[in-house]
């Protein structure tokens, strides 16, 4: 990911939970054919929501996408590397993947959500301790990728061992946070922030957060990337109500009992009951004018964003992708 400040990157989100993994790839190659700059896609063990219906894997989803696509940048949000995943597997896999697409690789972290940790059997835990090994594995995981012998012995795991296949270049890591004790750690550990449009427009204090714990370990945060998903409709309300339905749980997906629910059916069910549909897509821009798409990126790049990640969750994605290509980056790009 470059952090040019003339213009943000534009990405779009491959949703995994909503579509299987060859209908990802085929809407990854669309969106580097429609001139998106990178894709992201989610990585989890199962949907946030029952009715999504799917959890594709992340990592195969990418690796197809190093074969079938030449230019576009790649990676995840985001992937937990503490729980379901050991982080030494996931340096090992993102080294490889860099071989097969080098340049075009980020790796999103995060501290995880109970629904994919808890129920792939690596376990959960309180803040403090998901915070914890979220530090400890960003540090294996450099470590490992500088391919040499590493012997740590650290507070979660002990790795004695080295990649003999490391990666072809620098990855940059881009850590996730939706509040400021979050972001304050992506600021020291990470290359970047990731965070939702809607956090960064009504939280200052995150970006700030962000910033103090970059320049704590001596980086400068205007040289580093802010990654922002941002959620669209093509079309009008009507249009959104029924892929709303899909993420009802969104407005709540960070209070206790969503992300530290184990069962999509009942987060499905508690958003069904507590959060009116409404709600879900109040935040999203919903419009068919190129205009208003163009003006909100062009608002979130303004407030800092370096990329925006657009996340489109109606099924007509091949008229969504054609859409922006066609319509919105046109228009960014001059």
């Amino acid at each position: 990911m470059s952090t040019d400040r003339n213009r943000p990157q534009i990405y779009y989100v491959l949703a995994s939970e909503q579509f299987p993994s060859p209908k990802l790839v085929e809407l990854g190659e669309l969106a580097e054919r429609a001139n998106f700059d990178g894709v992201w896609t989610s990585d989890h063990f199962q949907p946030w929501q029952a009715n999504e219906g799917h959890s594709a894997a992340a990592w195969v989803t990418l690796a197809a996408l190093t074969q079938r696509t030449s230019r576009v940048k790649m990676g995840t949000g985001v992937t937990c590397p503490s729980f379901r995943y050991r982080p030494a597997i996931v340096a090992q896999i993102w080294a490889n993947l860099s071989l097969l697409s080098p340049g075009r690789l980020f790796l999103g972290l995060g501290a995880g959500e109970k629904l994919n940790e808890g129920a792939a059997g690596g376990g959960w835990a309180e803040y403090e301790e998901r915070a914890a090994r979220l530090v400890e594995s960003i540090d294996i995981i450099r470590k490992l990728w500088t391919g040499g012998e590493v012997d740590l012995e650290g507070k979660f795991w002990n790795v004695k061992g080295k990649l003999y296949d490391p990666p072809s270049e620098k990855i940059p890591i881009y850590v996730a946070a939706g509040g400021p004790k979050s972001a304050r750690l992506a600021g020291k550990h990470g290359d970047g922030l990731i965070t939702g449009a809607n956090t960064l427009r009504q939280n200052p204090e995150l970006k700030s957060a962000w910033e103090q714990g970059a320049r704590e370990a001596g980086k400068d945060p205007r040289l580093m990337s802010v990654v922002v998903e941002h959620w669209a409709i093509v079309g009008g309300e009507r249009d959104a109500k029924v892929p709303a339905q899909k993420w009802q749980f969104i407005p709540n997906a960070w209070k206790h009992g969503y992300f530290d629910n184990i069962r999509p059916v009942d987060i499905e069910k508690k958003a069904k009951e507590e959060i009116p549909l409404e709600k879900v897509y109040e935040d999203w821009i919903v419009s068919k004018e190129p205009r208003e798409h163009e003006d909100a990126i062009r608002e979130l790049s303004r407030l800092g964003a370096t990329h925006i990640v657009v996340h489109v969750a109606s099924e007509n994605q091949k008229e969504v992708i054609d859409f922006f290509g066609s319509k919105v980056i046109p228009r960014i790009s001059t």
